[in-house]
């Protein structure tokens, strides 16, 4: 049986996209009959930490290694230890390649550790460190970063990249291309069950009575997700409500930029919610929003989840991103250009006012997220590149 070790950043109960995708990947890679397992870095501080976690067939059918982590810095894990758990879970685990999650510092040790060169790389590319106006500190840390990046690549046997558009954009993968695959990001519909009648009477509590548009977004509360414009865009639409999920350093200026536009009784901050609380969001809102600014978001697995949801989508025409290829403009939701609140105004006016679109493109989106991102397709595609290297 093919052993495959995955390096990535987090693991649930982390709550994000890409540790989301990961932990459904393993569990299709496991149907698929390749024995998988994965080194993350522990979410906890050390003396929280759990060494490692095992098994646990009501979870996870494979090992998930927790190497120690002290910390982030400009969003990267700060892990000391990582090249010795590296070289002690490849010892352990006996892998015939490693698939390496980017962007990650962590990943460049299998440049470095013995054991991990002499192994196969499949590096499966997210997203690229993408220098923004919003943190001047990125450009000049990407310097720094980049040569280890491309001597990564290089050393890669395949890429994987989640969508058409992020690959022919991304001047990190230019180098690369004749061995980069493009493979979407899927989600696991399993692991999104419908709300029991509790969970959707609390979620219909939190939206209120008399609200003709429920709007939810779910991300990190952080500098490209575009909260703020979409704060702007329901200050112009009273009859709306907008839930927001998730945590972050951004939270402080989401609160006073609420109040400031005096939006304290029309937009709930919800911090983190547990997997059953945003289903429930996600199967009783009208609309999915998610405004972000930037290539930063390179795909938008959230969008995944709405549309399984059958629930229409009004997310942001990033150049270069695969947000726009996920979203089909007009079919499955409506694209705005980013940082417009008068754009997303309108869109969101328009689909308040026409019930009969929202059903249509959220039917639609559904469709499209059965055909094209259901894990258990992008695991057999994966599994394809496993032999070849």
């Amino acid at each position: 049986m093919l052993r495959a070790l995955h390096i990535g950043k987090f693991f649930p109960p982390f709550a994000g996209g890409m540790e989301y995708f990961l932990r459904d990947l393993l569990g299709a890679l496991s149907r698929q009959g390749i024995e998988v397992a994965a080194l993350v870095h522990d979410h906890l501080m050390p003396r929280q930490r759990r060494c490692s976690h095992h098994p646990d067939p009501a979870e996870w059918p494979f090992p998930v290694y927790r190497a120690p982590c002290h910390g982030r810095f400009l969003y990267a894990p700060v892990s000391p230890q990582f090249p010795f758990w590296l070289q002690k879970t490849i010892r352990d685990f006996k892998p015939d390649l490693l698939h390496l999650h980017l962007p990650n510092t962590s990943a460049f040790w299998a440049m470095v550790v013995p054991v991990a060169r002499r192994l196969p790389w499949i590096i499966h590319w997210h997203a690229d460190v993408v220098a923004s106006r919003h943190d001047k500190f990125l450009a000049p840390a990407y310097l720094f970063y980049r040569p280890f990046e491309q001597s990564l690549l290089g050393g890669a046997s395949a890429i994987i990249a989640t969508s058409p558009p992020y690959l022919n954009s991304s001047l990190a993968l230019r180098l690369w291309r004749e061995k980069c695959h493009t493979i979407p990001l899927g989600l696991d519909p399993s692991r999104l069950p419908g709300p029991s009648e509790t969970e959707q009477a609390d979620a219909h509590r939190l939206w209120g009575d008399g609200t003709s548009l429920r709007v939810l977004t779910i991300g990190r509360l952080t500098y490209y997700k575009g909260h703020e414009v979409l704060l702007h865009a329901i200050k112009a639409l009273p009859e709306a409500r907008l839930v927001v999920v998730g945590a972050g350093a951004g939270e402080g200026k989401l609160r006073a930029l609420i109040a400031k536009l005096a939006l304290e009784g029309r937009v709930s901050l919800q911090g983190g919610c547990t997997e059953a609380q945003r289903n429930a969001l996600l199967a009783t809102c009208d609309v999915f929003c998610l405004p972000s600014i930037e290539r930063t978001e390179a795909f938008g697995v959230v969008l995944l989840e709405a549309m399984k949801f059958a629930k229409p989508v009004v997310a942001s025409r990033i150049e270069g991103s695969g947000v726009g290829w996920v979203v089909a403009d007009g079919e499955t939701g409506i694209l705005c250009p980013p940082q417009d609140p008068a754009s997303l105004t309108q869109a969101l006016g328009d689909l308040l006012h026409t019930p009969e679109k929202r059903e249509s493109l959220g039917k639609a989106g559904e469709q499209r997220f059965r055909q094209y991102f259901q894990i258990d397709r992008i695991a057999e595609r994966t599994a394809v590149l496993y032999p070849r290297v």
